[in-house]
């Protein structure tokens, strides 16, 4: 194992550390035996989560390419499959039941279209990219990828999941610029998203337009959709430089902060470790997300490189997401932070890619 591969796994490994420890903590005071062994099943995840990592980090990263359209159409099956046989929580249809495991479609799904858009941009020109914008016009270099980026997440913002639709969408937008086709097209497409947000309100159920609202003004509805958002900066705030200690964080404790184990999870380790623990858990996200941009860096492959930096591309996007969602800096759109975040798909598919990365560096010399 090279040495980026194992600086890759110990970092990951130590942020499934903090995240067993906040947890744990958060689900201490629930009575229910169910709870108090949530961050038991978190461990579980964990491990099989690095056992993925040591598989998918033999696998040479060049089978993706071959798999490519394979692993789309089985994405979009499993993503149609939610509307039949999906079962429901928190008003929201995006799981399916595999015994005592909920797997969330969604989350393969961005993996899915990390490797789907390297493999598209690198397809039309094996050495330079730029070529794509210059033979190939506005339809193949955004028209065209738009519309396999769109049917995904359609279909996931339809759950409904705002939130991952956004990612994937971010994404897309991303991969444009790094891949140097033409910034008017980049501009063309942020500009049309931009036209169509008015008309996409009309399109929101309630809760989410509520969500909204209360991003811009959290103190119109403080004990209804704002209550979390306010909840969370208290959590933060509350932890001063210190925090309170582990165990002893009054918001997820005392059950002040819901979804303390998931989505707001920062909240939870930010009351408990303090702005020294936040600030220590963030730099460790930049060392993780830094090791994949280096990796793109030194790839010589554009195929590798392309990937590599969507991967990247797509923890940091999550990773801001979600801190700036537990900060008030964004709307709650119910986005998990990858490796901290309770549930067992985000565990997987964060470890999945980490290993492709990690073989990205191990065969770049390759090619």
């Amino acid at each position: 194992m090279r040495n980026s591969s194992l600086i890759i796994l110990l970092i990951a490994v130590l942020i499934c550390i903090l995240s067993v420890l906040s947890i744990s903590s958060s689900t201490y005071q629930r009575e229910s035996q169910v709870w108090q062994t949530i961050y038991q099943r978190q461990i579980l995840w964990i491990i099989l989560g690095i056992a993925l990592f040591l598989v998918v980090s033999n696998i040479n990263y060049r089978r993706f390419w071959d798999w490519t359209y394979f692993l789309y159409i089985i994405s979009l099956f499993f993503l149609l499959l939610v509307f039949l046989l999906g079962s429901v929580r928190f008003g929201a249809q995006r799981w399916l039941r595999f015994g005592w495991f909920n797997f969330q479609p969604s989350e393969l799904a961005k993996l899915v279209m990390a490797v789907f858009l390297a493999r598209y941009f690198s397809l039309k020109s094996a050495d330079n990219v730029s070529l794509l914008s210059e033979n190939f016009g506005i339809f193949r270099a955004l028209v065209f990828p738009l519309f396999f980026v769109a049917l995904p997440m359609g279909l996931i913002i339809e759950q409904p999941d705002l939130g991952t639709g956004m990612i994937i969408l971010f994404l897309f937008i991303s991969m444009l610029y790094l891949t140097n086709v033409k910034l008017r097209y980049v501009l063309i497409l942020i500009v049309l998203i931009i036209l169509f947000m008015p008309f996409a309100w009309h399109f929101l159920r309630d809760y989410q337009k509520d969500r909204l609202m209360v991003f811009l003004n959290p103190n119109i509805d403080p004990l209804g959709a704002g209550y979390t958002v306010i909840q969370s900066k208290i959590a933060i705030g509350s932890g001063g430089f210190w925090g309170r200690g582990w165990l002893s964080g009054t918001q997820s404790q005392l059950r002040f902060l819901p979804e303390a184990h998931t989505d707001f999870i920062f909240a939870t380790f930010s009351e408990e470790w303090g702005l020294l623990g936040g600030i220590g858990l963030l730099l460790l996200y930049y060392l993780l997300i830094r090791q994949g941009f280096l990796i793109a860096q030194r790839t010589r492959d554009h195929f590798g490189r392309l990937m590599a930096l969507g991967i990247s591309l797509m923890l940091s996007i999550q990773i801001i997401i979600n801190i700036a969602m537990n900060m008030g800096f964004a709307p709650i759109v119910g986005i998990p932070l990858p490796l901290m975040s309770y549930g067992g798909s985000s565990v997987f598919v964060t470890f999945i890619a980490l290993g492709i990365l990690a073989n990205i560096d191990k065969t770049r010399a390759v090619f």
